[in-house]
């Protein structure tokens, strides 16, 4: 059985090798993920492919989309990634996939590849309102529309008018925000999309208006959690379906704070962020998480939910 699966996979190799003399954008071969994701934990992935146009993103998926086990990786901020080899296609969106363009009446168009801060940045500077949020979360568009990623009491789907996508036959997509179920971190979509690019409504209002608010929301923010470390921010969801107490809070009443697996420690600033304290492993981390989850039901009984994902 495993020689049938080397064998198969050295097949699959060859494919695409032979396939990236067939394109501009670059594929790399057991590329090394441990840099491109903010835990700074990781092994390889069998293919990295950056995509630096839709025509190429296209014709991949077409060629291989249905055969292949694919990850999307956008910024890093939320991924906690194996050390073992990930037998699969790790796609990451080039630059080109990052561009911003705005249209009438206060809309913006945002590549998924684009940072979230950048969109913020941009809104700013041509006085639209209702962006502010996003300097505070340290994603792509794309993440954020995977996981209507929000703070402060907004979220993704508040500015969404539509996304655009292609599925993993290559088929381009245009979603209206109308036709999505938005809950809290989450949406109907199916999990297998690639998000492109999506158009966002926003406001007229005055730079200085936005600037300000923008100023208040990072303060509360680095008041409030930990910079400058190697975390993936909110590592569980808030259970909102059952209880309202935030996870920080039952973190705090349930587990020993000083509880560490290797150098994998909770946050001393905020008890849902986990921290890489120099060279935590995959298992340190995953160790701390599921310790977490564990000692928070058998206190609490309330059963937590990753927010970060796994890629194993």
């Amino acid at each position: 059985m495993d020689e049938t699966i080397t064998r198969i996979n050295q097949m699959s190799i060859k494919e695409i090798r032979k396939f990236s003399n067939e394109i501009s954008s670059k594929i790399d071969f057991d590329y090394d993920l441990k840099k491109s994701n903010w835990f700074n934990i990781g092994g390889q992935t069998k293919v990295y492919f950056r995509p630096d146009s839709l025509p190429d993103l296209i014709l991949f998926l077409k060629k291989f989309g249905e055969k292949e086990k694919i990850h999307i990786l956008g910024a890093g901020s939320n991924t906690l990634i194996s050390d073992e080899k990930f037998d699969g296609v790790v796609i990451k969106l080039g630059k080109n996939f990052s561009n911003i363009s705005i249209l009438p009446n206060d809309v913006v168009i945002a590549g998924s590849a684009c940072p979230d801060k950048k969109l913020s940045d941009f809104a700013l500077n041509n006085g639209i309102g209702g962006f502010e949020f996003l300097a505070c979360i340290p994603g792509t568009i794309g993440g954020g529309l995977k996981m209507n990623a929000g703070c402060f009491n907004k979220e993704f789907k508040d500015v969404l008018v539509s996304i655009q996508a292609i599925d993993t036959n290559g088929q381009v997509l245009t979603i209206p925000a109308s036709k999505v179920i938005f809950k809290y971190r989450s949406n109907d979509l199916k999990e297998d999309l690639i998000f492109l690019s999506a158009s966002f409504k926003g406001t007229k209002k005055n730079k200085e208006e936005i600037e300000k608010e923008v100023l208040e929301l990072k303060k509360k923010k680095d008041n409030a959690q930990p910079t400058k470390l190697k975390t993936s921010g909110s590592t569980f969801k808030n259970p909102i379906d059952q209880t309202d107490k935030k996870v920080w809070e039952l973190i705090k009443d349930s587990v020993p704070l000083d509880i560490s697996f290797g150098d994998a420690h909770i946050s001393n600033k905020h008890y849902n962020f986990f921290v890489n304290k120099n060279n935590a492993s995959f298992e340190d981390m995953n160790k701390l998480i599921e310790f977490v989850k564990t000692s928070v039901e058998k206190k609490t009984g309330v059963v937590l939910e990753k927010e970060i994902k796994i890629l194993k």
